[in-house]
């Protein structure tokens, strides 16, 4: 394929909420520019984006995917998106490395809290953005209505420089403002139209709307405003001016309208995006740190710069194995070349370089500053990982990612598939950053963590489907620990008689309790060798079992000191095993007789929401036997702390996008243990008891 000059790339993110048509409309761009001659269906499973088996059987996006198209002498590089909730994360990470948003409004439904907060993330880069209001040929769908939406919830500076001609059914084109025609599409999904000029009922309407965009126009430039106030309008030419300078710094954001269904407005889209969004070589240059000096660094984007760039999603590939996607902010990538990796501190060998149009690997020669392309088979490089020339290396800040939300416990369906999921857990963190993988020390589980229940159910899908491992996904269990609230001198005995040489142990010990996070303390206070020292030992490892098996409910007990002051022995029949046995039997009588009590984690949760969803974010939250900690202001949202028991908090995600109608967010870390109430406590005992009744039969 051509390679490109900077100036004639163009980086675009398609995001939005779910349902609103990125993926359609990425799709028809492809269609409409000539990159492919069948125009695909997300109903179908036919579209290029959507390519994963996960998508085509859901019929949504859940993994970002990069197409390309050229039109009129330039390379548009475009990044489809998903846009539910839990795969948002993605998304942003997109946005990082484009140079504009496409935020597509479906007509007929309105904007979602997704779109609001996609919005944010491009205000985060400081994006240029143009919106298109799509699916204007659907039922309900009204363009009027469309953009009220828009500059209540989304850009009060959107300004339409389209109007549609026609609406549902009817819909078959719209009215350029800039130029002053009208595109009047044909009724065959071809894209191909005739210029016209503008029906005497639009005109009111199309005046009206010039006027808007004329003055919007006018108001963003000092200096088209003078000009616009001594003429009372604008040229064509000052108007393209004036409009790219505000949509490049923010202050415009423009609106155009089509249907990606029936490639309506696609051309004039692609048009406008060569000429209104801004090339690579129009944003600032990238901020990097130099790993050697510690210094900030800056690299322009120049092929006669050193080497740099951001690997921003990493691909498990059945075929070509490891296919990291980059984008290329200085210099140029060549095969059979050296790189360095700085966050690993290694140099990775660069092969053959391809750029992707969703599944489909085209070879390329080079892939140059500004550009996005793809390499397989980097051993150690994940994504968020920089790869710079090694005499002038750079390390651009990692990508940030999200706590994850949930948790749930897997384990194999099948025995000894316990090395393949650690090894395909592995693989696919590599693809996934906001996938999290641990061991529970204490329950010895597999613990998934993730954006939500959805996202691990995608995640358990594809250990089936890529790496041929079936796993069951369930609740994890809740970490408690046993400990003691008061005293007590205990004796453990253990003699046994079998006709030749004997068992004999004997100890006395002392229990009291220890403050919180004390762990566990043994003291040896054994004086006149009444316990002889070689078999001080084995008393301490009969108790430290005993309190890894726990005695109330089978959890580890804490927070506890043991004393070993008194006992006996016998010169032939004492043993290690026998003062073992001895050690445990003392522990678990003094136990239940010292109070006994279980402890739960409790969590240190941050809920962030609109002002308007406290009162139902703090009665939930103490539903939940939360204690509120405080209230504070961030933004237009407000942030409530709390500590709330972890057993309560497993299944708070979905809760929490239903009260805030998907407007909140939340976070939790280990905050300490507390005592579990005694009614709850009840119940977790006896059903620790029957469990381990069931194993026992």
């Amino acid at each position: 394929m051509n390679r490109y000059e900077v100036s004639r790339i163009r980086n675009v993110g398609i995001v939005a909420q779910v349902g609103a048509g990125k993926t359609s409309l990425t799709e028809a761009i492809l269609y409409a520019s000539g990159a492919i001659n069948r125009l695909g269906k997300v109903e179908e499973g036919t579209t290029t984006t959507d390519f994963d088996e996960d998508e085509i059987r859901r019929k949504t996006t859940i993994s970002s995917a990069l197409a390309f198209s050229e039109w009129k002498g330039g390379k548009i590089n475009l990044l489809d998106t998903p846009g539910a909730s839990i795969f948002l994360t993605d998304a942003k990470i997109c946005l990082r490395v484009v140079d504009g948003a496409v935020i597509v409004v479906h007509a007929g439904s309105g904007i979602k809290v997704q779109t609001e907060k996609v919005w944010g993330f491009a205000d985060t880069y400081r994006l240029p953005r143009l919106i298109f209001v799509s699916h204007l040929d659907r039922e309900r769908a009204d363009f009027t209505r469309s953009l009220e939406d828009i500059r209540k919830n989304l850009c009060p500076t959107a300004i339409p420089v389209q109007i549609p001609i026609g609406s549902e059914a009817s819909f078959r084109g719209m009215v350029d403002l800039i130029r002053r025609k009208a595109y009047v599409f044909q009724d065959d999904s071809s894209g191909r139209f005739t210029e016209a000029e503008i029906q005497e009922g639009l005109r009111a309407g199309v005046e009206e709307s010039l006027a808007a965009l004329l003055e919007a126009v006018a108001e963003a430039d000092d200096e088209l405003l003078e000009r616009y106030l001594e003429a009372g309008t604008l040229s064509e030419e000052e108007l393209c001016l004036g409009l790219r300078r505000g949509t490049l710094n923010g202050k415009l954001v423009p609106v155009l309208c089509g249907s990606a269904a029936k490639v309506i407005g696609i051309q004039p889209l692609l048009d406008f995006i060569l000429q209104y969004f801004p090339s690579p070589a129009e944003r600032d240059a990238a901020q990097g740190i130099d790993p050697r000096a510690g210094e900030r660094v800056a690299r322009a984007p120049k092929e006669d710069e050193p080497l740099s760039a951001l690997v921003f999603k990493t691909i498990t590939d059945p075929y070509a194995g490891k296919i990291s996607l980059f984008r290329v902010y200085s210099g140029i990538l060549t095969p059979d070349s050296f790189v360095l990796n700085t966050a690993k501190g290694t140099k990775e060998r660069i092969g053959q370089f391809m750029t992707l149009r969703g599944k489909q690997q085209i070879p390329v020669e080079a892939i140059p500053a500004g550009d996005l392309g793809a390499v397989a088979k980097l051993k150690e490089t994940v994504t968020g990982d920089t790869l710079s020339d090694e005499k002038h290396p750079i390390r651009f800040d990692p990508i940030q990612v999200p706590n994850p939300v949930i948790e749930y416990a897997i384990e194999p369906k099948a025995k000894g598939d316990e090395e393949k999921i650690s090894l395909a857990l592995s693989r696919l963190q590599e693809e996934d950053p906001t996938l999290k993988v641990r061991r529970d020390a204490q329950t010895k589980e597999i613990i998934i963590a993730g954006m939500g229940k959805q996202h691990l159910e995608v995640i358990v899908d594809r250990l089936k489907r890529k790496f041929g491992v079936e796993v069951t996904m369930k609740t994890p269990q809740i970490p408690y620990k046993e400990t003691i609230h008061g005293e007590t001198a205990i004796q453990g005995r253990y003699k046994k008689q079998t006709g030749g040489r004997g068992q004999y142990g004997d100890c006395w010990i002392k229990l009291e309790p220890l403050p919180r996070g004390g762990r566990h303390e043994f003291v040896n206070a054994i004086a006149g060798g009444v316990i002889p020292k070689q078999y001080i030992p084995a008393v301490e490892k009969g108790i430290l079992k005993a309190m890894e098996e726990g005695v109330l409910a089978g959890y580890p007990v804490v927070d506890t000191k043991i004393t070993l002051y008194d006992g006996s022995h016998h010169p032939v029949d004492s043993s290690d095993l026998a003062f073992q046995i001895a050690g445990s039997l003392a522990f678990k009588k003094g136990f239940m007789q010292a109070n006994p009590g279980l402890l739960e984690p409790i969590m240190h949760v941050e809920v962030i929401a609109p002002d308007e969803c406290m009162g139902d974010i703090i009665g939930d939250l103490n539903s939940r036997r939360g204690r509120v900690l405080g209230i504070e202001a961030k933004g237009k949202s407000q942030v409530v702390k709390a500590m709330v028991p972890l057993a309560e908090m497993l299944e708070y995600a979905p809760q929490l996008r239903s009260l805030t109608a998907d407007r909140g967010d939340y976070t939790m870390e280990f905050s300490h243990y507390e005592d579990v109430p005694a009614h709850i406590q009840e119940k977790i005992i006896a059903e620790a008891k029957r469990e381990k009744e069931g194993r026992e039969e």
